[in-house]
């Protein structure tokens, strides 16, 4: 009995060891596949330990549940222990030069809470807007206006949209806001227009054909319409020509079609005239952002880290997206973790700046989900089970989390508050976005 109780001890340590390991074996993962191997074995080993742990501890109530584990149980552990002393052999074996991370800065945890984006909020986008504008109201076209957005992703198509959607000039237009995605389905298009014009859940119309009718009749009764079609990936020179086809309006009815896309290829396919390049956010208007989220002039120390904050702008290469998560991340941090931050190996990682690509991932959004507590990346790892573009319902989202055992225990907080609070985080940090749909409607 005494040495199970020792052995069990001892597993429990390990399993310590193990959750230490991983969070500092996860860094190196990022850009070093041999790690990958390892993080994934040591993961499977670590969630072994813990189902064992809490098979045994759940059927030690009984007497004969306690026997039962008491025999087994030793054997179990025996044969843990070889696991885990073969993953270590071979990762001494077969791994790379260590490499230092005694700058690297620790997140502290964050209890903000993020609001939805407001105009006022948005910096650096005010001449792009009026550039869209006029190319939405001088098109004399008599068929439908497209005025495609395309750019790298992450430089902000969807915000200079949402201004555009937002703005006076359309408040009386009845408007409507589609997330297309990579996976392009016309129906659910045509559909998702169809319950956005009617101001109501309608039932999903089947085919094409009804579809098509249905959108004419909605845009000959509201007469100016303005749809945005963001993220659009579809390559297909025949299903874009579907798509416009879909929206031709009828005689007397004005729609302007703004659409959001990576690719130059499918802005000049779908538009009707010139498709507009969103340039890079200057380094001056990153740092803008950067000081913003990061709560930078409340400091008593932003004299030192102004010139450190601006070569971080600098790296942010003109990406809206990486210079707000990476604000977020720099907010309460000390001199020595900016400067960290700054010198971090991962602004060597090769990224891409072609609009076309979806595999390359920028080296500051690297950064930022490298430095987000062992908790967080679990939560927003856990994300990864749902399509680009879905939905996740908050309550539900929290109720999983708990479920699967994600939550930080806290003294202080219930495990729903600190699942609203992870969320709020993401959000913050831009890794989460709020629904547009659920936003267009007027609810959060």
């Amino acid at each position: 009995h005494k040495n199970l109780k020792k052995d069990l001890q001892k597993m429990k340590m390990t399993l310590e060891s193990v959750e230490a390991a991983l969070s500092d074996a996860e860094r190196r993962s990022i850009n070093d596949s041999s790690a990958l191997l390892w993080v994934n074995r040591l993961k499977a080993a670590m969630y072994d330990i813990s189902d064992m742990l809490d098979d045994f501890e759940s059927d030690t109530q009984s007497r004969v549940g306690a026997m039962r584990k008491k025999i087994s149980m030793p054997d179990k552990m025996k044969k843990m222990q070889k696991r885990l002393q073969k993953i270590t052999e071979d990762h001494q074996n077969y791994r790379l030069l260590p490499e230092t991370r005694s700058n690297e800065p620790q997140l502290p945890d964050i209890r903000e809470n993020a609001g939805t984006m407001v105009e006022a909020e948005i910096i650096g986008r005010a001449e792009e807007k009026l550039e869209i504008l006029a190319r939405l109201s001088g098109s004399t076209t008599e068929h439908t206006t497209f005025v495609p957005i395309w750019g790298l992703g992450g430089i902000g198509k969807s915000t200079l949209a949402r201004l555009v959607y937002n703005h006076p000039e359309f408040e009386k237009h009845s408007r409507v806001w589609v997330y297309v995605s990579q996976i392009f389905d016309l129906k659910k298009i045509g559909n998702t227009i169809i319950s956005q014009l009617s101001r109501q859940q309608s039932q999903q119309i089947l085919d094409l054909h009804s579809i098509n009718i249905r959108l004419q009749e909605l845009l000959a009764e509201k007469k100016n319409a303005l749809i945005i079609l963001d993220d659009l990936w579809e390559k297909r020179p025949s299903q874009l020509e579907e798509l416009k086809s879909m929206l031709k309006q009828s005689k007397g009815c004005k729609v302007m079609v703004v659409v959001t896309t990576r690719d130059e290829g499918i802005a000049n396919e779908i538009s009707t005239v010139q498709p507009y390049k969103l340039p890079q956010l200057s380094d001056e208007m990153c740092w803008e952002i950067m000081s913003q989220k990061s709560k930078f002039e409340t400091r008593d120390d932003k004299e030192r880290l102004e010139p450190i904050g601006r070569d971080i702008a600098k790296k942010c290469k003109g990406v809206a997206l990486a210079a707000q998560s990476l604000g977020h991340i720099l907010r309460s941090k000390s001199y020595g973790e900016w400067n960290s931050v700054r010198t971090n190996h991962i602004w060597n990682l090769s990224t891409s700046t072609d609009a076309s690509s979806s595999h390359e991932v920028l080296g500051s959004l690297l950064l930022s989900y490298n430095l987000m507590p062992p908790y967080l990346k679990s939560c927003f790892a856990y994300c990864a089970i749902f399509p680009k573009g879905h939905i996740m319902i908050k309550d539900e989202l929290i109720h999983q989390w708990i479920a699967l055992g994600f939550m930080e225990p806290s003294s202080i907080f219930s495990y729903w508050q600190l699942g609203e609070s992870y969320i709020m985080q993401l959000l913050e940090m831009s890794f989460l976005q709020h629904s547009k749909r659920l936003l267009l409607n007027g609810t959060t």
